[in-house]
């Protein structure tokens, strides 16, 4: 789990609604971080196993799939526990406790700089 090759901590964004997906990837790269992207939990785990560079996972709670966000973040936990959770949604909330050690929540809708200075936090930046 690391950097980049530019040496930028990587952000995989979880989003099933693509306006939104394209919204965060925006703001995240502005903030600093490189990016890739899941439609899904699914696409999410194809690219955890065959990616070691994810620094952290920045998915939404409500998708379909066979698992939502929070089941998303108590796998990442589970089989990379180095990878950081950020978990979010505009219809749900919860308490960071609903989420693995460390995990944090962000409510929708979030600004440019809520969003930076989380995974600023969280990665130590």
């Amino acid at each position: 789990m690391g950097l980049s090759a530019a040496g930028r901590p990587v952000v995989l964004i979880v989003e099933d609604e693509f306006l939104l997906r394209m919204n965060a990837v925006d703001m995240i790269k502005a903030a600093g971080f490189e990016v890739v992207e899941a439609a899904n939990a699914d696409e999410a785990i194809e690219i955890l196993e065959t990616r070691r560079d994810i620094t952290v996972v920045f998915t939404d709670i409500q998708m379909p799939g066979s698992m939502d966000g929070l089941k998303l973040a108590r796998a990442v936990r589970g089989r990379w526990p180095p990878i950081k959770i950020v978990a979010t949604s505009g219809r749900v909330n919860i308490a960071e406790s609903d989420l693995p050690e460390g995990g944090r929540f962000l409510p929708k809708p979030y600004s440019p700089d809520q969003i930076a200075g989380v995974l600023r936090e969280i990665v130590g930046l």
